[in-house]
């Protein structure tokens, strides 16, 4: 069985439906992924940023991390913080900075309740420092979703939102991405892009694990008190 079969329909559907059929509006602005395969796939050639966009993980630790750190450590390295906020594991620090990432830069948040996991987010985003934001989560209300659009839109940075394949799919997200193993591979199917149609998946090899399991007392591993996150006038 191929990767692409073990994509549930609920999260396929949607794949090649245009702007005016529920898709967020193409956005101008794109940041590289550092992989160029995956760049020839999405509308601008990289992450949409000012939007949301969904990448379901058919299980946690096959590269779904790693794909966003080319653009973390391009953002962290230009000053602009890296917000990941109830991450399943424990993102490992030296990975990271290997990678290029500024640690000095990044903030990782324990599990909060819904509402103030959307309000955290809104905060980290309105600080006008906050350039990449990562949430997992697989139950948001939809309100909760679209306060989470509209606080990417405003701030312009990039928000990507980890899911398992049993969450319902954000009608409003721009980029929609199904990220699985296969053969020590790891492939990216795109569900949805402002751009419609279909494409071939990519494979890649990301190697190398960027998190471990955390013990009780080692999260946060850095606090909301980073410059990089203080709200600037």
């Amino acid at each position: 069985m191929t990767a692409t079969a073990l994509i549930p329909d609920s999260i396929r559907h949607d794949s090649t439906r245009c702007p005016d059929q529920g898709c967020a509006l193409a956005t101008t602005s794109c940041l590289p992924t550092g992989y160029a395969e995956l760049d020839l796939l999405l509308p601008g050639g990289g992450w949409p940023t000012g939007t949301l966009s969904e990448i379901y993980v058919e299980r946690s630790g096959i590269g779904e991390l790693q794909l966003l750190m080319p653009a973390a450590a391009t953002l962290t390295q230009d000053g602009r913080g890296l917000a990941m906020i109830s991450p399943p594991t424990m993102p490992y620090t030296p990975a990271l900075a290997a990678r290029g990432v500024q640690l000095q830069h990044v903030l990782i948040l324990r599990s909060q309740p819904d509402d103030k996991q959307a309000a955290t987010s809104e905060q980290l985003l309105f600080s006008g420092n906050c350039g990449m934001l990562l949430l997992w989560h697989d139950h948001l209300q939809e309100r909760l979703l679209q306060r989470l659009q509209h606080a990417a839109e405003r701030s312009g940075a990039l928000v990507v939102l980890y899911r398992s394949r049993r969450a319902q799919p954000f009608s409003g997200a721009a980029l929609r991405l199904h990220v699985s193993r296969n053969d020590g591979r790891t492939v990216i199917n795109v569900l949805k892009r402002n751009s419609g149609g279909t494409s071939p998946p990519v494979q890649l090899d990301l190697h190398g694990s960027l998190t471990r399991r955390p013990a009780a007392l080692q999260l946060p591993l850095i606090t909301a008190d980073q410059p990089c996150f203080q709200h600037t006038h």
